[in-house]
């Protein structure tokens, strides 16, 4: 009973505080005044930020931002021995910081090693801090391009690529990510800029502790999407994430920017409604992942469940099953990656709800900004599955779906499970794959999926049992996780470009209604049966007959 009360808790803060924040990004985001230090920023980069673009110099603009953060994010790295605050790290080597760029500039922040005894200081603060601010700002400019699509009437403009990046960066991202910096850092979350140092034990030892700027990494973490945690142990460490308070708030935090979005949407489509019909299918579908992850956790199957009550293996127990589970669904559905305990002890299905969280495209309530494109996309589907049940041509806000904008769509559903399926039949059928495997047979198999499913869906969490520091799986999640972040945004780029010259067409009686019970139902079920039919031959091999066969 207790994590179903901490579940509405933290469900209802964030409900009551998605409203102004998504107002607020609607009003700051787009259109208006541009501050005085935004013009500086713009006169240095020389960009006219009063001229728009069209969806090819968009993608251009953002695919070549994101090569040179990578770039710049993989000499760092490789330097990080000659450079301030190494705390005595040497560089990485080329294959790890390599895989270690791509993996935050696109958002996954996948770690192939612990990080107290990787990176330094400056590694965290200028490198892996920025991608985050960054990576996370890529996704909301992708989301605000879709919406203009929509919204606009004629033209072929969806907006200025480096405005909105500038824009979700000082506006919105930062300024939450110092307002929950605080509020951690006042909950006993460590920020300092010391080194290691030992100290004296009860129990007469001696123990070696890392200090660092955790409370300021904490929110960039888990607001952006990021994941990536400062220690090995991530916000299963007490100097991450001391009590089951900082345990709500962090959940608090890494969905609170992608659910206020989905308001962010309504307002600027001018249909509030509509809003908040989209987030009721993005809590009708995390509802059902929280509900089928609490199942499976408080299940007692096996000796050493059935002795302590529970799967309280790898579990942290100032949160229990209850903040673990409620922990583990939010960063799966959140596109986060972050953890509080080991998502490898968790149950066979336990651990299929978090696959099946980031195989539903990360849509409940998914990225930042990633999460609403996604959405967008699944209610496109079905709309146009409701088009075709009542014999009208399918429309969304007033633009016709038709062949050429569907094929977009299909595109881009395709993407993920294409990857993901792929790369992990190579990995289970080559032996520079298995070698890396921790556990044979289904598990096994789980493991492997779960990492091209976390590396193609930017999501970036781990089951520990793969070895995934090894040139094979460096260079395959590399590819994964750079084609699976930027071939989608392409498709949703170009289907806001295509959408942006469409004249609106006049809704009538027979119009498909996107609001109430039936559109709610049509949408919810779309997003399930398109992650069933992709996936449910792949879980039924993993989790599904770990389970059975445990």
């Amino acid at each position: 009973m207790y994590g179903w009360l901490q579940a509405l808790f933290v469900l209802a803060l964030l409900v009551a505080l998605h409203v102004p924040v998504g107002d607020y990004m609607a009003r700051t985001l787009d259109g208006g005044r541009h501050l005085a230090i935004e013009r500086r920023l713009y006169r240095i980069c020389g960009v006219d930020p009063d001229r728009e673009q069209d969806w090819r110099h968009y993608v251009l603009a953002l695919l070549a931002f994101s090569v040179v953060s990578i770039a710049a994010l993989f000499a760092l790295l490789r330097l990080q021995g000659s450079l301030p605050w190494s705390l005595g790290h040497p560089g990485m080597p080329w294959e790890l910081a390599l895989h270690t760029a791509v993996s935050f500039t696109t958002n996954t922040s996948w770690q192939n090693y612990a990080g107290e005894s990787t990176t330094g200081h400056l590694a965290v603060m200028a490198g892996l801090g920025v991608q985050g601010f960054a990576s996370a700002a890529v996704g909301m400019c992708v989301g605000l391009a879709l919406i203009r699509g929509l919204v606009r009437r004629s033209g072929t403009e969806i907006g200025n690529f480096w405005v909105d990046l500038v824009r979700s960066v000082f506006r919105v991202l930062l300024p939450l990510a110092v307002v929950f910096g605080l509020l951690l850092i006042c909950m006993g979350v460590q920020q300092n800029l010391d080194g290691a140092h030992a100290v004296n034990t009860v129990a007469g030892g001696t123990q070696t502790l890392i200090g660092g700027p955790v409370g300021s990494w904490e929110p960039v973490k888990l607001m952006t999407g990021d994941g990536g945690g400062f220690f090995n142990t991530s916000s299963a460490h007490p100097f991450e994430n001391p009590s089951s308070l900082s345990n709500a708030l962090e959940i608090l935090i890494m969905l609170i920017v992608p659910t206020a979005f989905i308001r962010t949407f309504g307002r600027m489509a001018g249909n509030l409604r509509l809003g908040w019909t989209l987030l009721i299918v993005v809590g009708i579908l995390f509802g059902l992942l929280l509900a089928a992850g609490n199942l499976a956790q408080s299940a007692q199957t096996g000796t050493v469940a059935q002795a302590v009550g529970a799967q309280m293996e790898g579990t942290e127990t100032r949160f229990g099953i209850p903040g673990s589970t409620l922990f583990g669904v939010s960063a799966t559905a959140s596109a986060d990656g972050a953890l509080n305990s080991s998502y490898d002890s968790f149950s066979s299905l336990g651990g299929g709800v978090l696959l099946a969280a980031m195989m539903l495209g990360e849509i409940a309530p998914g990225g930042t900004g990633s999460g609403l494109y996604g959405l967008i996309m699944i209610v496109l589907i079905a709309v146009f599955l409701g088009g075709l049940m009542v014999g009208r041509t399918p429309e969304f806000m007033g633009k016709r779906i038709g062949f050429s904008e569907m094929r977009y769509v299909v595109l881009y559903s395709l993407v993920s499970p294409a990857l993901v399926l792929t790369f992990t039949g190579i990995a289970v059928g080559l032996p520079a794959g298995v070698s890396s495997m921790g556990n044979v047979g289904a598990h096994g198999l789980t493991e492997v999926l779960y990492a091209f499913t976390s590396s193609v869906n930017s999501n970036g969490s781990a089951m520990a049992g793969l070895n995934g520091n090894t040139m094979f799986y460096n260079l395959t999640m590399i590819v994964a996780m750079f084609v699976g972040r930027y071939l989608p945004i392409v498709f949703v780029l170009a289907l806001a470009g295509r959408l942006v010259r469409q004249q609106p067409v006049a809704v009538t009686a027979g119009t498909l209604r996107t609001q109430g019970v039936s559109f709610v139902v049509l949408a919810t079920g779309g997003a399930l049966i398109v992650a069933l039919l992709n996936f449910l031959p792949a879980l039924s091999l993993g989790p599904l007959a770990d389970g059975l066969l445990g």
